[in-house]
């Protein structure tokens, strides 16, 4: 079949998250919920892509189709870094059509994005949103939607062996959230990350936590590691979701912050993180949470001191109804579901009055 190729640097193209767009003939796609968006005329469409893992989990594309939600299996990468072509749709009404193309998955795995292969003679127009707000979301495995479609599994644990077959940052409570609200989102969540770096589950056995990721481009492990520049977005609202994997630290017991030196230790490099956030955006507002999954509530205790100490009116505390109480396992749809209508009628009610 001949097909017209759009370059991942198409002008036309729009895209959405932190995404390293310092190569031409190809971008990095590595934050859960990344995506580009393309609006054409034609019958197919596909991703070419080479991705690059960290696991052998299966690996999958998301996509919205004209506002249909889809999921495209591909090669996972793991002893194949060959150019691939991902199908999104074939088969479609010779018409204009709009397709969203996001990454389901957090860093477990990364992919070089080199552009659309579109049906012969396919017209390209150029997509543009206009948006009412913008979020950005520092966050772990719940806020990355990891697990989330295992929904036979919902206020149970996780079903075993399910190699990420589940995960979709689609239906992440900060994703819901932002399509609530018309926003533009930079999801910066990562399954198993904790503030501290060797604390945590994300890349044992030497764990990378936000006090290494929060200003990072690229934070994949096998790197390099990049700085993100901060120019390039600039939120309204800033939301951070971290303290359910911070009780593990590699080599050590289980970290309890009912300990009164490591609860100082955890709530100063908290701080310091967000205000170092809070003087990169001077206007915005930030909103510290913990999710519904299970945990020992003296951890949201400890992020309700943080937000207090900050001593600042653009800093709140938030907690949903069943923060901690709703699941053993990851939150699946409609638990996600829940959270993103809590925290919606928050912003609205509260933070955009």
């Amino acid at each position: 079949m001949n097909t017209t190729f759009i370059p991942c640097t198409d002008p036309r193209l729009c895209y959405m998250g932190r995404i390293d767009d310092s190569k031409q003939e190809s971008f990095r796609f590595i934050y859960a919920g990344s995506s580009v968006t393309v609006r054409f005329k034609g019958t197919y469409i596909a991703a070419v892509l080479t991705n690059f893992m960290m696991s052998q989990n299966e690996m999958s594309l998301g996509a919205v189709v004209d506002g249909k939600l889809i999921k495209c299996v591909f090669d996972n990468g793991w002893d194949n870094h060959d150019k691939q072509t991902v199908i999104i749709a074939e088969g479609l009404e010779d018409k204009e059509h709009t397709v969203t193309v996001f990454k389901r998955q957090a860093a477990y795995h990364r992919f070089e994005f080199f552009g659309f292969e579109l049906s012969e003679g396919a017209e390209v127009s150029e997509y543009k949103k206009h948006y009412d707000l913008r979020l950005e979301v520092f966050g772990d495995s719940v806020s990355a939607g990891e697990v989330v479609e295992a929904v036979e599994n919902t206020a149970s644990n996780d079903p075993e062996g399910h190699n990420g077959m589940y995960d979709n940052c689609y239906y992440a409570y900060p994703m819901i959230t932002a399509r609530n609200l018309n926003a533009e989102i930079h999801n910066n969540s990562q399954g198993g990350i904790a503030i501290f770096d060797k604390t945590g589950y994300f890349h044992l056995p030497d764990a990378i936590g936000v006090e290494t990721t929060w200003n990072k481009l690229s934070y994949y492990p096998e790197g390099p590691f990049s700085d993100w520049d901060f120019d390039r977005f600039t939120p309204d609202i800033v939301i951070f979701a971290v303290g359910q994997n911070d009780p593990h630290c590699e080599g050590q017991n289980d970290r309890d912050i009912t300990d009164p030196e490591y609860r100082k230790k955890w709530k100063a490099k908290y701080k310091e993180i967000a205000s170092s956030l809070m003087e990169k955006y001077p206007k915005a507002q930030f909103v510290f949470l913990m999710t519904v999954l299970m945990h020992y509530p003296e951890w949201d205790k400890a992020v309700e001191e943080v937000a207090a100490e900050l001593d600042s009116d653009r800093v709140h505390y938030f907690e949903f109804t069943r923060t901690g109480k709703a699941t053993p396992g990851h939150p699946r749809i409609y638990e996600q579901y829940e959270m993103a209508e809590e925290l919606t009628a928050y912003i609205v009610n509260t933070l955009r009055k």
